[in-house]
């Protein structure tokens, strides 16, 4: 029941960022744009990296870097680049942000960023949220959402999860007992009480306490949340589930929806493989080619051409 290990495609190695600074101004200057020089560079440099070349961009030429990259490009591989130069917490902040803007809420979106993230993740994206938009992440989340899917990314929004790395087997054992009792053995549901385990348990807590109730009910907690729930609600609270369980493999299987099927969904696709390049893509290539037979590459490679092709397999590590 461990937890896999983090393997980011990004890794920090050696990085000048005033030469990254001088390759880029020399592939934006003059007639026509070389979009391999600005691949080459963007595309192996990690967050951090690439926050300290735009810095030395505008020491050395008193330009943002961001502007002159937005003037250069177009389509995909401009919508890429200007995610991936954005800080990383404000990307997820921005992402949540237009999330809720405009007609209507993606619910998938919220889910995929605030379901799945860790107390850190939390604390960060808030503090850029307030500084972004000048009021709360959770204000906004209480405007935008209702009912017990509302209460579910409230409750996450605290940062309140336990960071205890011990499970404790006795609390496992009550646990599961408290959600027998509050779904399948009741008529009805008592959500508070999925929703406060699910919320405020640490991943490793929630992985003892998964494996409790299966023994107890002979079925996976899955299918227990299925049951039980329909909806955004029944979203949140699968994508919760699944992080404990291997986040890793939480975020092939929302890749693999990006790609399949008609058409593929680039905003979906662009910020899953930005968002998690640092984070743990390799370990997500690693599910996907487990889950689905094939490798994330040949998968992207089908779906996308051209520099936005090159680009993402650049993140990806090729």
């Amino acid at each position: 029941m461990q937890q896999y290990d983090e393997i980011p495609t990004l890794r920090p190695g050696p990085c000048d960022p005033s030469q990254d600074a001088q390759v880029l101004r020399k592939a934006m200057k003059g007639m026509g744009t070389d979009e391999k020089a600005i691949i080459n560079v963007l595309g192996k440099r990690t967050d951090s990296q690439r926050q300290q070349i735009a810095q030395a961009f505008k020491a050395a030429f008193g330009k943002d870097l961001i502007k002159d990259l937005k003037s250069e490009l177009g389509g995909k591989l401009e919508q890429i680049v200007m995610a991936l130069m954005t800080p990383r917490y404000d990307l997820l902040a921005e992402t949540v942000y237009r999330a809720m803007s405009g007609l209507g809420t993606k619910e998938k979106r919220l889910v995929d960023v605030l379901c799945t993230a860790t107390n850190n993740d939390i604390r960060m994206m808030n503090a850029s949220y307030q500084r972004l938009y000048g009021r709360p992440l959770e204000k906004d989340l209480q405007g935008d959402t209702s009912g017990h899917f509302r209460r579910l990314l409230v409750s996450i929004c605290t940062a309140g999860r336990s960071e205890d790395p011990v499970a404790n087997p006795q609390m496992a054992a009550e646990d599961a007992q408290k959600l027998l009792q509050a779904g399948e053995k009741k008529w009805g549901t008592d959500e508070s009480m999925f929703n406060m385990i699910l919320a405020t348990r640490s991943y490793a807590q929630l992985r003892l306490m998964f494996h409790e109730y299966e023994r107890l009910t002979g079925r996976s907690f899955e299918k227990a949340v299925e049951r039980e729930f329909s909806g955004d609600v029944e979203t949140g609270m699968l994508a919760v589930v699944k992080s404990a369980k291997n986040r890793a493999a939480y975020f092939a299987e929302r890749i693999h929806e990006s790609v399949a099927g008609m058409g593929t969904k680039d905003d979906d696709l662009i910020f899953l493989i930005v968002s998690r390049a640092d984070v743990d893509l390799e370990s997500v290539k690693i599910e996907y080619a487990k889950m689905y037979g094939k490798s994330l590459a040949d998968d992207v490679a089908g779906d996308t051409g051209g520099d936005y092709k090159k680009m993402l397999f650049a993140l990806l590590g090729m």
